[in-house]
């Protein structure tokens, strides 16, 4: 269970988001005021790296888009993985915090495919040992080892995707998770996916949006 510390962190996640955002394929660049608008988290198993899906408003009138970054926290460096570091943060408990874009991170990948395999559940983004009941899940079907045994193979960002690659197990083939990294309304996706996750997200006039976060082909 991920311990929901709250405290200081120095920069804040935002603060490193607004240098990171535009240098992403999936985002216009230019000047970036980001602002958290949801989301939900993931436990680690192992209970040493955190793992965040937070949805992130950009922009205004026109021009304004919800992106999905999703971010896990470690308390070192994570081997091979410079080109995926988002920044350092000192967290007031925990110290310095190691945080990467999570769809480079194996911990990540692995229980990204748990939960799209029903082996774990999404967990609120706030709160420590509360599950997220607005989160919903259409599965896939898993193969026949732990939800630890999916090995990130790959991961490959496109105009507004970034393509998961797992090896599951059983499975006869790698399997492509693929995270929106723009957010859209509605049911936004390929009628011939294997598994979808759908969560929910704050419009900058206040009302909610759902919409596809990661499905499965």
């Amino acid at each position: 269970m991920a311990v929901i510390h709250h405290t200081t962190m120095q920069p804040t996640k935002l603060e490193l988001l607004a240098a990171w955002l535009p240098t992403r394929a999936w985002h216009p660049g230019g000047d970036v005021r980001p602002a958290k608008a949801g989301g939900f988290r993931l436990d680690d198993p192992a209970g040493e790296v955190g793992i965040e899906f937070m949805a992130v408003a950009d922009g205004e009138g026109d021009t304004a888009a919800t992106y999905l970054v999703p971010m896990t926290y470690r308390s070192g460096p994570l081997e091979g993985a410079e080109h995926a570091l988002i920044g350092t943060s000192e967290h007031g408990i925990l110290g310095t915090r190691w945080i990467y874009d999570g769809t480079h991170d194996p911990v990540l990948a692995a229980q990204l495919y748990a939960l799209l395999a029903g082996r774990t559940e999404a967990q609120a983004q706030s709160q420590s040992d509360a599950p997220d009941p607005t989160v919903a899940v259409t599965r896939i079907a898993a193969g026949t080892g732990t939800a630890a045994d999916a090995e990130l193979v790959r991961a490959e960002d496109g105009p507004d995707h970034t393509d998961v690659v797992v090896r599951a197990p059983g499975a006869p083939a790698p399997l492509t998770l693929r995270v929106r990294r723009v957010l859209r309304p509605g049911r936004d996706a390929d009628p011939a996916t294997g598994g979808r996750i759908t969560a929910e997200w704050q419009l900058p006039d206040g009302t909610t949006a759902r919409g596809v976060f990661a499905d499965a082909h």
